[in-house]
């Protein structure tokens, strides 16, 4: 059986700018440039406490929390720090899946370092990590990532959780089903309308009823229920794509989709900053109310530079749907592909790319 640990550091970009700034601490700071187009990047649990969260707009951040201090992002100095967390986990394990700047998956069944037990690993990973960084990190201890990663939200900040093999199903049963990665607003409507609220709900429901129902993804509902998760940690995994995408309550025309592609381009450029890694194609993905599936994209010279010219892009691509105007559609995703690593892509825009205006969709 593995032994797998979610580490999660806490309000990350938040607590650097608290650690390196002293006359942050025990303020409410909200790291995000100010503007219309602006997405909060990190809130401080002083912050949150308004209600102010990740990916939300920094104009709503700044109704919620007038009283907000603003710092505008340093990536350079985030992914320096990510770096030291980073080897500290190294020294306890070469199985190590980073999922962001901030959160990581480990497999500590066979730690590099001794250890008692899977949660002494943990604490004193934890501990190295406030030593080295003066920072803190909440940790999920289960026999798999799902488990794990549910854990480590528990006891935030500064916390640890420990899912024991034989308190799982006890663990999961009065969970929420949003607590289901992958279980949105819609999806959890639509369990709603089963009389499904609770993973222990979810239970009652049989695999081939699940996945008549939902496809793929009802499978995958019937083993998170029953705490199952195969999948190993795999480390060295480089991003690929980043994406965000939405089910409506009711089907909508092409043209009413732009709030919702505004929306969902901003979910996916906050989470794009958490990479040290660079996306360059731009994807807009629909899908229509008979369930067909399309997806547009385009590969500018240069990687998207901001939130605008992302969204731009995204917002052109629809252009590019060449179907009746009365169709609907019941699904639109907005995600940046082509990730390459910073370095390299500087270096081929250096030799092919020639100095000009922003390059326009064809």
């Amino acid at each position: 059986m593995r032994k797998i640990l979610h580490i999660d550091m806490d309000a990350f970009y938040a607590s650097v700018e608290q650690r390196d700034d002293p006359a942050l601490r025990g303020r409410p700071v909200v790291v995000a440039w100010r503007g219309a187009r602006s997405v909060v990047c990190a809130a401080s649990y002083e912050a949150r406490r308004y209600g102010v969260r990740s990916a939300m707009p920094a104009v709503r951040a700044e109704r919620l929390c007038p009283d907000a201090v603003f710092v505008p992002p340093d990536f350079a100095r985030y992914k320096a720090v990510s770096r030291q967390v980073r080897e500290i986990f190294l020294r306890h394990t070469d199985l190590v899946e980073p999922l962001s700047l901030d959160e990581a998956y480990l497999d500590v069944t066979v730690p590099t370092i001794p250890s008692p037990s899977a949660t002494a690993t943990a604490e004193a990973i934890r501990a190295r990590i406030r030593e080295e960084t003066a920072l803190t990190a909440s940790a999920g201890v289960a026999p798999n990532k799902f488990l794990a990663k549910i854990a480590s939200d528990w006891n935030k900040p500064d916390g640890v959780f420990v899912v024991k093999p034989a308190r799982v199903e006890a663990f999961l049963t009065p969970l929420p089903v949003g607590r289901i990665p992958g279980v949105g607003r819609v999806m959890e409507k639509k369990l709603a309308d089963l009389g499904i609220a609770t993973v222990g709900d979810l239970r009652g429901f049989a695999a081939e009823d699940l996945e008549r129902r939902f496809g793929s993804f009802g499978l995958r509902l019937y083993q998170r229920a029953r705490g199952i998760d195969e999948r190993p940690v795999q480390p060295d995994q480089p991003v690929q794509s980043i994406s965000a995408e939405d089910t409506f309550a009711s089907d909508l025309p092409l043209e009413a989709l732009e709030p919702e592609i505004r929306r969902l381009a901003e979910k996916a450029w906050a989470a794009t900053r958490k990479t040290e890694r660079v996306g360059r194609t731009v994807v807009l993905k629909l899908k229509t109310a008979q369930f067909r599936i399309l997806t547009r994209s385009h590969t500018p010279d240069a990687p998207p530079a901001s939130l605008a010219q992302f969204t731009g892009i995204a917002l052109a691509l629809c252009g590019r749907v060449a179907l009746p105007p009365s169709t609907r559609y019941r699904l639109v995703g907005v995600g940046l592909a082509g990730f390459r690593e910073r370095e390299e892509l500087l270096a081929q825009q250096e030799l092919f790319v020639a100095p000009g205006p922003a390059p326009t969709l064809p």
